[in-house]
């Protein structure tokens, strides 16, 4: 799939399980209480950083994913 076809599929028009259904993988998740894996991040300059990064500079940190479509 490539990122045109993610991207229609990922905005979609109404929120139906049949539509964010897909999206929902639970399962995939670290437990609770485990850490996250690291992964690359950009920031709203467009600045690359990771997730590793951002951990190494404050206690607590909370990634919050969504759409607002």
């Amino acid at each position: 799939m490539n990122d045109a076809d993610l991207i229609a599929r990922y905005n979609y028009d109404e929120f139906v399980p049949e539509k964010f259904g897909p999206w929902m993988r639970f399962g995939e998740s670290p437990p609770l209480g485990e850490p996250a894996p690291d992964f690359h991040l950009w920031d709203l300059e467009e600045k690359e950083t990771s997730l590793k990064e951002i951990w190494s500079q404050s206690k607590y940190t909370v990634v919050e994913f969504g759409s607002f479509t």
